[in-house]
């Protein structure tokens, strides 16, 4: 108990590190299955560190739910063959255990073995949240795999944006369709933004994707599409019930809207370089950043995981979005994933990561993919550069010096006509 105890102190004081550093939320990933860890967890954090406390606690009473948890994995080759409306589920779990990183040198007889072994230990020391000894800890109880909740003492925002995610999120198997609208009349033209049409070969994507996602046989599909009429005209050949979010639209490139790169770079030639630095955080005068577009895409998240099997059809900078969530990209990485037109990307949540499966329906398009300049180092934050413009030193050998030359600024502008 002793190695078990230093174990979680260690743990705690590298999370403590963390968070007085460039972190703002941690999660102490541990069993705490008694108060009196619970306490040291709590001592450690308030009254050392001053850190907020929420304590999550995954509650299994109900003898059928602990029983489809620990149910041996020899029947997860037979569930794809249906046992009834709990087969979904008990695959689900199985595969959480089978494949938990816990167990990743062990066969799936030992991971077992080794699962039910740690059951009855716990329930011999187990000591559950409550509200009559923990009524003064903020904590969320979730019984019975989201059957029901029990939400005590929330403090802030933060625990309150935790509780809707938990509420939110289910299990059930299920996929998720992303796909951007067919080539669109700009897009031909190379400009940004705006809210054309489809082209002659976006029209022939729009049939060939009703097609693809009736030979995919998916039940209760949803079609979810942006308020642009690209978005709208791409669904125009599905049957299924279709929702328009304006939350999906593009992401707002205010007064550089329906222009060219090279539009861009020969008006606004500092706006062009800035970008360049910093993707993710700079935000188009009058417009949006990709930082501004994931917080306005929050709430279409949450019903993702809600939902069972949607099609997604958006735009490029909002599919990059989606897929850095499910995927786990860092912000660097995000502006720049590539998600040409014409393709599904279907996504199939699974335990520990997210199964991707990439169609390109094979009608040809345009690429409107502009690759990562290259640059080696600047000297002062992006937050910064807004205000002092042209005083602020660059890197000479980048190629996002706001005094470069065009040719070198569109350098990674692909080709559009």
């Amino acid at each position: 108990m002793k190695i078990r105890k230093q174990c979680a102190l260690d743990a705690l004081a590298d999370m403590s590190l963390w968070l007085e550093g460039e972190g703002e939320v941690a999660v102490f990933d541990a069993t705490n299955t008694t108060r009196e860890r619970r306490q040291l967890v709590l001592d450690y954090c308030q009254q050392e560190k001053n850190f907020k406390v929420f304590f999550i606690e995954s509650m299994c009473d109900d003898p059928e739910v602990v029983a489809e948890n620990v149910k041996g994995h020899e029947e997860l080759g037979e569930i794809s063959e249906g046992h009834g409306a709990a087969a979904p589920f008990r695959r689900e779990v199985g595969e959480v255990k089978v494949n938990s990183p816990d167990y990743r040198n062990m066969n799936k007889d030992e991971a077992m073995r080794d699962f039910l072994e740690r059951i009855r230990m716990y329930q011999k020391s187990y000591e559950p949240l409550d509200t009559q000894h923990d009524k003064e800890k903020s904590f969320i109880q979730v019984h019975n795999v989201g059957q029901r909740f029990l939400v005590n003492q929330i403090q802030d925002h933060v625990q309150s944006k935790i509780c809707y995610y938990l509420m939110n999120i289910h299990v059930l198997p299920r996929s998720i369709y992303l796909t951007r609208h067919g080539e669109s009349e700009l897009n031909i033209k190379g400009r940004i933004g705006g809210d054309s049409s489809l082209s002659f070969h976006g029209r022939q994507f729009a049939n060939a994707l009703a097609k693809f996602m009736e030979e995919q046989d998916v039940n209760n599909l949803k079609v979810w599409t942006s308020q642009l009429k690209r978005t709208i005209e791409t669904a125009g050949g599905f049957h299924a019930p279709i929702e328009q979010w304006k939350a999906l639209n593009e992401i707002d490139a205010g007064v550089c809207e329906e222009m060219t790169y090279e539009e861009i770079q020969e008006k606004y030639p500092e706006e062009f370089a800035m970008r360049d630095q910093d993707k993710y955080h700079y935000r188009y005068p009058r417009g949006e950043s990709y930082q501004d577009l994931v917080a306005r895409l929050e709430p279409v998240i949450m019903e993702l995981e809600r939902q069972t099997n949607v099609l997604v059809i958006c735009h490029q900078a909002v599919m990059r979005c989606l897929l850095a969530y499910f995927l786990d990209k860092n912000s660097d990485d995000l502006p720049y994933l590539k998600v040409p037109l014409h393709t599904v990307m279907k996504l199939t949540p699974m335990a520990y990561g997210c199964k991707v499966e990439s169609f390109y329906l094979n009608i040809e398009a345009v690429n409107t993919h502009r690759e990562r300049p290259k640059a080696e180092s600047m000297s002062a934050p992006i937050a910064e550069l807004a205000a002092v413009k042209l005083s602020v030193e660059f890197s000479a050998s980048g190629n996002t010096d706001p005094l470069r030359k065009s040719e070198d600024a569109l350098e990674t502008v692909p080709d559009h006509y």
